[in-house]
């Protein structure tokens, strides 16, 4: 009998989505269009969850030596590296393998699990996939990139899995206004929230 990942029952937990260099900085070779204004945004988020202890899980994409998006090539290290803020002190990780096993009630002892994922779907991963189709919350709160990729993808596999689903729609990054758009008001027709980082946080802490 496999063991339960965990039940955790707090409000909610933040779901950190490929906030990786090559994404956010200004020098990326595929840095999304609204880069300066969604990191601004997800260090809000961020500075949230560590002063209300909301545990965070992340994504980090293992990328191939030719990039979908780019006729160049990109250090695959450099392609690993996720902004320093989104790490909280007391974190985890795992790489991207065909395996299941994860520590029973793991954010207990992390407040943090980074999953290393090859593709951008996560519950393609069996690990990322089992974290978070066990993961027991009343809310999973979606920052990150892309917004059209891998938000999107995370988005309809937890709402798949009758999880709620808030997207904060100024801390996801983009490479097109018009396809971010369209996977919004799909997100919302499937039924999750899609709101803006002021809101959110406005309507945490009244």
């Amino acid at each position: 009998m496999i063991m339960p990942v965990m039940t955790w029952r707090r409000n909610y937990v933040l779901v950190d989505i490929d906030t990786q260099k090559h994404l956010f900085s200004g020098a990326g070779i595929v840095c999304v269009r609204n880069h300066r204004r969604v990191l601004a945004n997800i260090l809000k988020v961020i500075r949230w969850a560590r002063l209300n202890k909301v545990r965070m899980v992340s994504t980090v994409q293992i990328l191939p030596e030719q990039y979908p998006f780019s006729n160049r090539r990109i250090d695959e290290l450099d392609a690993r590296r996720k902004i320093d803020y989104t790490f909280r002190k007391r974190y985890t990780s795992f790489e991207a393998e065909d395996r299941t096993d994860l520590m029973p009630q793991i954010l207990d002892y992390y407040d943090q699990v980074i999953f290393e994922k090859r593709c951008f779907d996560p519950f393609e991963e069996p690990r990322a996939d089992r974290m978070l189709s066990e993961l027991n919350a009343k809310e999973f709160i979606l920052v990150g990139a892309l917004t059209e990729g891998a938000v999107k993808a995370t988005a309809l596999g937890l709402l798949t899995r009758r999880k709620n689903v808030t997207v904060l729609a100024d801390a996801t990054g983009f490479y097109q206004r018009r396809a971010g758009a369209i996977t919004l008001r799909l997100l919302l027709e499937r039924g999750a929230k899609v709101t803006d980082t002021h809101r959110f946080l406005a309507s945490c802490c009244s």
